[in-house]
């Protein structure tokens, strides 16, 4: 029977590179930032890794298929290399199968990269991708925005919520966002915005104007894993080991059925449900220290905090208003910045979250630094509301 993977694979090192236009550096000159920072704070050698997964989205724009590119640029001593992809959760899924061979005994140590390189491409945000040649016969044509945008239409519909406090909340969001991506020096965007200047950005699909939506950058972020055992043989204390890692994939129903009204992601409350289950947590709102969610639009992350069970049902909005999620709130969320102001490169960007909980769990997030955090989950959404990948992830102290 399966036992799940609570406190069976610890992080041995972590390591990110800086997130934002990057035109100094090539996909490699990323990989290798993140990859240098995450071995020096594992504190072995090449020789000592089993395997590694590599995440990246846009692979025709960036490093090309396969896993040759990331085994190169790191000059890895031909270990396997699995490149992996599951749109914007594909970070997180990376972590997963390397996180999953170490519990399996596959392996002793093993590595998860991910990476993007998209400012140079000619595109503004994500370039077109190949969708296959039946999808296009059913599906609707519509922009990120505009999907996003018909989420907060929904919402507010279905809660009965006025649209100008829908929009300060939705506003509050991206200030917080912006005020903590403002002690990060290595996220995108480093400055902080005021209330004003984010209700009266350009719109770019109604309620969402400029603020309210997320770019893409270019940035890596690397894990390197391994049993708690080896990690204490290793001289490492104060372990981070994962609590649960679940992922929920979209089987059509939100878009071929009409119970679904579009009001909420239904993947990321099945993925919740089963994480919470997995690390045992009851009451994520008192158990959890912080999160670090999909936030690629400021509506995604206020109704994200009710698909997680961190509001009540129509709540999150007074909620958000009341600070639960700034900072200091209850259960501080984004405190790096979030794909909103530290960034998004794709294939990086479920392990920068991680990245972000674990420094924090270790006490070592300079400015950012929360106030003895002992759990941290990470919600990673690939898709659109209606047809999406949910990749729920939570980390904690050992033995919490």
């Amino acid at each position: 029977m399966a036992t799940g993977i609570k406190d069976k694979v610890a992080i041995l090192g972590m390591g990110c590179s800086k997130f934002g236009e990057r035109w100094d550096a090539s996909p490699e000159d990323l990989m290798l930032e993140a990859y240098n920072e995450a071995m020096a704070d594992a504190g072995i050698s090449p020789e000592q890794l089993g395997a590694a997964w590599y995440s990246t989205h846009m692979d025709d724009v960036g490093t090309g298929r396969g896993g040759t590119a990331m085994g190169i640029a790191l000059r890895l001593p031909n270990i396997g290399v699995t490149r992996v992809e599951n749109f914007c959760a594909g970070g997180s899924e990376a972590t997963r199968a390397a996180v999953y061979a170490v519990a399996a005994g596959a392996c002793d140590i093993a590595l998860a990269l991910g990476v993007e390189k998209l400012k140079d491409t000619g595109y503004g945000g994500l370039p077109m991708a190949q969708v296959g040649t039946y999808i296009p016969q059913w599906y609707p044509n519509a922009v990120a925005p505009a999907n996003f945008a018909q989420l907060a239409s929904a919402y507010r519909t279905k809660h009965g919520i006025d649209a100008a406090l829908l929009k300060r909340a939705i506003s509050h969001v991206s200030i917080k966002s912006h005020a903590n991506g403002a002690k990060n020096p290595k996220a995108h965007l480093q400055k902080a915005i005021t209330e004003e200047q984010c209700l009266k950005a350009p719109t770019i699909a109604a309620p969402l104007g400029l603020f309210d939506c997320c770019g893409v950058s270019d940035g890596a972020a690397a894990v390197i894993v391994t049993t708690p055992e080896i990690a204490r043989a290793l001289g490492k204390t104060d372990l981070v080991t994962f609590k649960a890692l679940q992922v929920a994939v979209s089987n059509g129903w939100e878009l071929q059925s009409s119970e679904w009204d579009g009001s909420y992601v239904h993947t990321a409350r099945v993925a919740a449900k089963k994480a919470y289950q997995e690390a045992g947590i009851r009451d994520p709102r008192k158990e959890l220290s912080m999160t670090e969610v999909h936030d690629c639009f400021s509506i995604t992350e206020l109704v994200t905090m009710e698909d997680l069970g961190l509001s009540g049902e129509g709540q999150a909005v007074r909620d958000v208003l009341d600070g639960v999620f700034d900072a200091d709130g209850d259960v501080p969320c984004q405190i790096d910045g979030g794909l909103k102001c530290f960034g998004h490169p794709v294939g990086a960007s479920g392990i920068r979250m991680l990245y972000e909980i674990y420094l924090q769990l270790q006490g070592r997030a300079g400015q950012r630094q929360l106030a003895d955090p002992k759990t941290g989950l990470i919600h990673n959404l690939g898709g659109q509301p209606s047809q999406n990948v949910c990749s729920i992830s939570i980390v904690g102290l050992e033995g919490v």
